[in-house]
């Protein structure tokens, strides 16, 4: 057949300009924009490692600081805790001082108050006593007539209210 015998005829300068234009394709690629696409990838991975190692030192000084931070939060409590510590047990010795104070008052109150009642109760039974008299005076000399003195009706009267 005549046709197949022409293929390697007609279509060697096709294959030879073929192999021409990917050995240039290759070398272009290969020489050219490999080595860029290389250095684009390692600048790529540098960047990465150095942002990886730079998050992890900022996370080692956020832990430090946080440390610290805590620490000082701690003490600040407890500084705190201590100083309302404090101000309870002024504020409890101020309150037993007033406290004390107040029942003082009170108990002077108190005490002149049973001695005026002392008194006053003194003074209403010595005129009970003086009204009761007149009264058995009274009644002694409109029931039996008799007449009786001041002094024997008193005596009378206290006679009866100290046997209750």
């Amino acid at each position: 057949m005549p046709q197949i015998a022409q293929i390697l005829e007609t279509y060697a300068s096709q294959f030879f300009w073929l192999m021409i234009v990917f050995g240039l394709v290759y070398f272009t690629i290969g020489h050219g924009m490999l080595p860029k696409v290389e250095a684009t990838v390692d600048a790529r991975n540098r960047k990465i490692a150095d942002d990886l190692a730079a998050a992890e030192l900022a996370r080692a000084e956020a832990d430090d600081l946080g440390d610290s931070g805590e620490a000082d939060l701690t003490a600040a409590r407890t500084a705190a805790q201590a100083k309302s510590a404090s101000a309870k047990a002024k504020a409890a010795k101020d309150a037993d001082a007033r406290l004390a104070k107040a029942d003082a008052e009170i108990s002077a109150k108190i005490a002149a108050a049973d001695a005026e009642l002392a008194k006053a109760t003194a003074k209403a039974l010595s005129d009970i006593e003086t009204v009761a008299a007149e009264a058995a005076a009274d009644i002694v000399a409109k029931v039996s007539g008799a007449k009786i003195t001041s002094a024997q009706a008193a005596k009378a009267v206290k006679a009866v209210m100290s046997h209750g």
